[in-house]
């Protein structure tokens, strides 16, 4: 719970308002103006919600001037380095790092609920083949409610806990599942004997055709990308899926929200966006036309994957990933990719030069993430559902936090109207 810190005083002409203020546990002082419309009839003003808390959440804290991120009190870098993707899901979802037991629990759990319901096999086949895979997930998730009856009623806290099971479960399943349609390749079934990311790349890589082992390295690299991607505060996303809770609407429609608004490129596709940029420079000798761009302010143009909204000097995730980037890329032995060549050369200007270090223009995750990702053999259409298996987790503590929130209702943001005034109807025949 917050602690209440005292008031804080709005002048409003000759009027004067109170308005209560908190404390967190770690981050800025609070104002209350929850019931600032109701004591001064005014709204407040904030496009993006930047300067506002729209809720009490005890999952995730993001200190962006520290380049800090927290996982239930848990910096990134140890769980990253310690831990596995089950365990933080476990985290996020309960509070605190399982033991032995309960470990072993958990992944049976998840692990006995990886398939799909086998008429959703069909569900795939009605669309097109050269649908996206996000079109397809966006789709297929908010139809398991269509499937699991059993686990939509929001006010049973079993239920709850079993729908969030399922789609831990089941989202690498489907994601993989649409990688497949998208190449006209056949499913491939989840081994209960894989663990949870190398699960997800055999399904993804194998055919029935051959034999596949998933090499450690890589499914070591895809588990910190799961684990790196799992919770991010109160992001759009996160925000789509807890104002869609809001209104009482079931888990699976909710996710199935968070994956649409994950979509965009502001926000999910960023790491797409980053190697496509890659791939439109092209060669190393033409990074200085592209810095020059980047550094023209007439210029449209932006590096993507460099700097971030919300960590000011650096992004945590971004050290963890390079070290997997290296591996993966150690691994493959594809150092003469002219992509990878571009992005090499990037990181070392970024590091270096004094434009990108006043800027604070450094390599983000995104950056790696996207690299390793094309590295491992993934299409950039992918980059986006993988975030999306990762981010689950998080949609769904974040979720289930908000329902047992007692203070929560619907959401319900105000707005400042500048469209037309009062006017009367001219019938047409007048106008």
């Amino acid at each position: 719970m917050v602690k209440s810190t005292g008031t804080a005083q709005l002048k409003l002409g000759d009027k004067t308002i109170d308005l209560p203020m908190y404390t967190p546990t770690l981050g800025p002082d609070v104002v209350d103006i929850g019931k600032l419309y109701a004591q001064a009839d005014v709204f407040t003003y904030d496009p993006g919600f930047t300067s506002t808390a729209a809720c009490e959440s005890a999952i995730t804290y993001i200190d962006g001037d520290k380049g800090e991120l927290l996982y239930r009190g848990y910096p990134i870098e140890q769980l990253a380095d310690e831990s596995h993707f089950l365990e933080v899901c476990y985290l996020l979802l309960f509070g605190n790092l399982p033991n032995k037991a309960e470990m072993e629990d958990f992944e049976f759990r998840v692990t006995n609920h990886t398939m799909v319901h086998e008429q959703m096999h069909q569900f795939f086949r009605g669309f097109r083949r050269d649908s996206h895979p996000m079109a397809t997930m966006v789709g297929v998730v908010g139809a398991m409610s269509a499937f699991y009856h059993d686990s939509l009623d929001i006010n049973d806290p079993w239920q709850r806990e079993v729908a969030a099971i399922r789609m831990i479960a089941k989202l690498p399943t489907i994601a993989a599942m649409a990688f497949k349609y998208s190449v006209g390749q056949p499913f491939v079934y989840p081994k209960n004997s894989l663990a949870y990311a190398e699960n997800f790349l055999h399904m993804c890589f194998s055919v029935p055709a051959a034999d596949y082992k998933v090499n450690p390295i890589l499914s070591k690299a895809m588990d910190r990308i799961m684990m790196l991607h799992a919770d991010h505060e109160q992001n759009a996303s996160t925000s789509t899926v807890r104002l869609a809770g809001s209104s009482g609407a079931n888990p699976f429609a909710c996710i199935a929200a968070g994956i649409a608004c994950l979509w965009g490129p502001a926000h999910g596709g960023a790491n797409q966006a980053c190697l496509e940029m890659l791939r439109e420079i092209g060669t190393v000798d033409r990074i200085p036309e592209f810095i020059a761009r980047a550094k023209d302010k007439n210029d449209p143009f932006r590096l993507m994957g460099f700097g971030h909204r919300v960590y000011k000097n650096f992004d945590p995730r971004a050290t963890v990933m390079k070290e997997s980037a290296d591996e993966v890329l150690e691994l493959m032995g594809i150092h003469n990719n002219p992509t990878l060549q571009v992005a090499k050369e990037l990181e070392r200007i970024a590091l270096e030069d004094e434009y990108f270090i006043s800027k604070k223009l450094y390599p983000n995750v995104d950056f790696y993430s996207g690299i390793i990702l094309d590295a491992m053999g993934f299409p950039t259409s992918m980059f986006t559902p993988i975030f999306a298996l990762s981010r689950t987790v998080g949609w769904i503590s974040q979720w289930k936090e908000m329902i047992g929130d007692p203070t929560q209702k619907i959401g319900r943001p105000r707005q400042l109207y500048v469209g037309e005034s009062y006017r009367d109807y001219v019938p047409v025949e007048k106008r």
